[in-house]
């Protein structure tokens, strides 16, 4: 098993949550708001804000680095499906822009349903 782990925009969430559906990856987990950033060095809603002449977005450049929203999104599914998955997120979330977000596949030893206490890949939805 895989857990692919996406860091999106805020808003690619409907897009990608259809686009995941589409193919055929069902079960997954978002987290409404994550807090973040990548390399850049700036946040390119001050610096739009500061050239369209706004005095808060001019204050806050000087700062430092901010802190941008991001969704998060966990799927768990077998080996052979963490390939789609990640191929659905590149498709759906690139821009070509900074801030596009970033993907993580990590191993996962075992998974269980609560409710019935069994264990292993046969309690992921395929």
């Amino acid at each position: 098993m895989k857990e692919v782990m996406a860091v999106i925009r805020m808003n690619m969430m409907n897009k990608t949550k259809d686009a995941l559906a589409a193919a055929g990856i069902s079960s997954f987990t978002a987290t409404g708001r994550v807090l973040g950033r990548g390399k850049g060095k700036v946040d390119f809603r001050l610096v739009k804000g500061a050239e369209q002449g706004n005095e808060e977005a001019i204050a806050l450049l000087g700062q430092g680095p901010k802190l941008v929203p991001k969704r998060l999104i966990t799927v768990i599914v077998p080996d052979e499906l963490a390939s789609r998955v990640v191929e659905t997120l590149i498709s759906v979330n690139k821009t070509g822009n900074a801030g596009d977000g970033k993907i993580f596949v990590l191993p996962v030893f075992d998974a269980g349903r609560i409710r019935t206490g069994e264990f292993g890949a046969t309690v992921l939805d395929e």
